[in-house]
């Protein structure tokens, strides 16, 4: 199993390693440019690929493009929701959450790529204006994880970063095992 599987049962230290992995990911490029980014990153990611192509898995039991998008789309809800948490309230729970079971439950298999897609592009743009107004200060606001314990919003920002560069490695994969 790959440190980037993060399962929502996993072990501290399996949590600690996929945070780590992720923070790698990023290295020392700026979280907020390849926040950014990211929108136009995807439709260059997906430009020329059929419907079919965005539909089918990298392998079975595996994500195809489309569920990927729709779990981007669905991971930028829980993000926005945490900021805005954190920026409103003083250290408040932030509730983990199954990836797994929301692409389960959450019918990820019927996702219209492309609407999945432009509402990502949407729901960035709008945790993009909250978090270019934050002061430094804000930056420093944390709220208590769950699964890993105390997150600023600056380190947040980070790991948001680092997960938007594994789905775009992850979707370059798929899109190389579907043409």
């Amino acid at each position: 199993m790959s440190v980037f599987t993060n399962p929502a049962n996993a072990a501290a230290g399996q949590a600690t390693a996929y945070v780590s992995a992720i923070l790698e990911l990023l290295g020392d490029r700026e979280p907020l440019t390849v926040l950014r980014e990211m929108p136009s990153s995807l439709s260059r990611a997906i430009s020329g690929l059929s419907p079919k192509q965005l539909r089918t898995p990298e392998r079975p039991g595996k994500w195809s493009i489309a569920q990927v998008l729709q779990h981007l789309a669905d991971s930028e809800i829980v993000l926005g929701w945490r900021y805005r948490l954190i920026i409103a309230q003083d250290r408040p729970p932030l509730t983990g959450y199954d990836q797994d079971l929301w692409a389960d439950r959450l019918h990820y298999e019927q996702a219209n790529p492309l609407e999945a897609l432009e509402l990502f592009g949407v729901l960035r743009r709008a945790n993009l204006r909250v978090l270019e107004r934050l002061t430094p200060a804000d930056l420093l606001r944390v709220g208590l994880h769950t699964e890993r314990g105390e997150e600023s919003i600056g380190h947040l920002l980070k790991l948001e970063a680092g997960h938007d560069l594994l789905h775009l490695r992850q979707i370059d994969r798929i899109h190389q095992a579907v043409v």
